[in-house]
């Protein structure tokens, strides 16, 4: 009698499944494969369009050059194209004007973000600086281009900066912005704080989460009093980004044992109180919505310690903020990658460094398609979402029926 071998008592599927799981893992990496060909196609297109004598075929790179460097880990791809991105950029700074100057701003900021912390990304921004602060700094060039500077200037200098020294004249020339003859006659802040003094500030406070104690103490001294004038502005976004300040300010004071109570202290949570519960009718319903709820928890913590956790989630992970400043880095990010931060928050290594989110997860192509809701998916749960609550707000309405 002849022994079975052990094929034949295998399930008739099991090969034919496995073969299918395979083709399937190999048609996702080829497709994979070719979507990356033509992506990197479409980047040197972009690239040498920056050289184009067309202001607008410029703007249109720019745009493009954006949009991919947001959306997708690149820096293999950048890394031998740095210096030739960067001069291109360079170029468009220098002759530039407008939307030009400001769409390159935004670029350098996502190129440097790319090549991260170690000497490609300090190459970046060492080659940069002078011309960044250069338009930060002039009066006559567009509010949309220093905005976009001021941007460059806080995060290429929290990504790549290697020298104290550097940290310290950022810190400076972003002071300087939204601290100018802002706090004069009064004390209160003028009506022309806009977009760029938010971008400034929020530079500015976020440089502060790496600023060595030493220096830090020094402005925990003296600086902080410029920022209880902002809360007086009449752009809600300053007001908000002032209050935030202040609190991240007061938890560095705690984590360096220092002691931020002043005599002005007390006026200060009087102003916060008053934004917290701010009711004014000129102002608008979603403004003083979002305002009340910010100043709530600033209040809190400046009076009891206590921060509000928020969880991010992204694929299959999820990271808390359970920190001034860690909220602060987390915003500065998300406002220059918009939409693609929770694409680098998976892949890019220097954000997962900068979280403590340790390497990223390794998953093949055929496992991240799984891992995707589909359309189909959605559309179901959103309905028996949107059915759920339609029957208990029913049940809810049918009682207070009875009551009346």
């Amino acid at each position: 009698m002849v022994t079975p071998t052990w094929v034949a008592v295998c399930p008739p599927s099991a090969f034919p499944a496995s073969r299918g799981a395979a083709r399937a893992g190999s048609e996702a990496a080829s497709e994979h494969g070719q979507e990356e060909e033509e992506a990197e196609d479409r980047l040197k297109e972009h690239m040498d369009t920056l050289l184009d004598k067309s202001a607008k075929a410029r703007q249109a790179a720019l745009q493009g050059l954006r949009l991919a460097l947001s959306s997708r880990t690149l820096s293999e791809f950048l890394l031998e194209r740095r210096l030739t991105l960067s001069d291109s950029l360079e170029k468009c700074l220098k002759k530039g004007k407008g939307e030009e100057q400001a769409l390159a701003g935004s670029v350098l900021t996502l190129l440097c973000l790319q090549m991260g912390s170690g000497p490609e990304g300090e190459e970046v921004f060492r080659s940069l600086k002078p011309l960044l602060v250069s338009v930060l700094t002039d009066s006559t060039a567009s509010p949309s281009a220093r905005q976009s500077c001021a941007t460059a200037l806080g995060m290429c200098c929290y990504i790549a900066a290697a020298d104290l020294e550097d940290l310290v004249s950022c810190l400076s020339c972003l002071e300087g912005i939204f601290s100018t003859p802002s706090t004069g006659e009064g004390g209160t802040a003028p009506a022309q704080h806009g977009p760029l003094h938010c971008s400034a500030l929020q530079s500015w406070s976020l440089l502060l989460t790496i600023c060595p104690p030493s220096h830090l103490r020094s402005i925990l001294d003296s600086r902080w009093l410029q920022l209880p004038p902002l809360l007086t502005s009449s752009s809600v976004a300053l007001r908000i980004l002032a209050g935030e300040t202040i609190a991240l300010l007061f938890e560095l004071a705690q984590d360096l044992e220092e002691d931020l109570c002043h005599q002005d202290t007390e006026f200060l949570c009087t102003q916060l109180k008053v934004l917290a519960t701010e009711s004014n009718k000129y102002r608008a319903k979603t403004d003083r919505r979002r305002q009340r709820s910010i100043f709530r928890d600033i209040l809190r913590f400046i009076e009891t310690g206590e921060y509000q956790e928020e969880t991010v989630r992204f694929g299959l992970e999820c990271m808390y903020l359970d920190s001034w400043a860690r909220q602060r880095t987390y915003q500065a990010f998300k406002e220059v990658l918009g939409s693609g931060i929770h694409h680098h928050l998976q892949n890019n290594e220097l954000l997962r460094e900068i979280f403590s989110l340790g390497p990223p997860l390794v998953l093949d192509a055929a496992a991240l398609k799984a891992s995707k809701v589909s359309r189909f998916e959605k559309h179901l749960y959103n309905s028996a979402a949107f059915k759920a609550r339609t029957k208990a707000r029913s049940r809810v309405r049918d009682k207070r029926a009875d009551v009346l």
